[in-house]
């Protein structure tokens, strides 16, 4: 705190006036132009893969060859030209529309920045966009997807418990009590 005195009165009144010239501190984000252009590709993916058209694609795709997926630590031969039909597909329609949404985008710098930056993707988006380079994550999808159309999805009915809310009826409560002896 720095203190001044002022004469502003010309009869040797002076009043004092107190400055505060220290300097606050703020907390600045150290956010670079990178980190910005990372986070509006994410914002864009996450629109895309919410769009119709993305879903739709997904969708047709797996149920097109859900049954060939067997949840064995096997993998079969025809697996390969399914997962690289897959890439072609979708990667190769989120990478059309992130070069239609982002001017200059490049499927290569983000994969890069991909890389500095996964603990700060969400869970979906970056498990979505592991089906794209990492097989298993690719295998594990179709086995879900398959167990999911046939029924043998994850069930949780077991641990729900279901009770009502509402009062006891007032006929299974005793009427009258007697204490002591009659």
């Amino acid at each position: 705190m720095d203190i001044r005195e002022k004469n502003l009165l010309g009869g040797g009144e002076n009043i004092v006036e107190m400055e505060d010239l220290d300097e606050e501190d703020f907390a600045f984000s150290k956010s670079s132009a990178a980190d910005a252009e990372f986070d509006a590709v994410i914002g864009s993916i996450e629109d895309i893969i919410m769009d119709d058209v993305f879903q739709q694609l997904q969708q047709s795709f797996m149920e097109k060859y859900y049954q060939e997926f067997d949840d064995t630590e096997e993998n079969k031969l025809i697996y390969t030209p399914i997962f690289n039909e897959y890439i072609d597909l979708l990667e190769k329609h989120l990478e059309q529309q992130l070069v239609e949404r982002i001017p200059g985008f490049s499927m290569s710098a983000f994969t890069q920045s991909l890389k500095q930056h996964k603990d700060e993707v969400s869970g979906d988006i970056f498990d979505m966009l592991l089906t794209f380079t990492d097989f298993m994550a690719f295998k594990e999808m179709f086995i879900d997807y398959r167990a999911e159309r046939e029924g043998r999805g994850l069930d949780l009915s077991d641990g729900l418990v279901v009770r009502s809310l509402s009062c006891v009826a007032p006929s299974s409560l005793p009427t009258s009590t007697t204490v002591g002896p009659q």
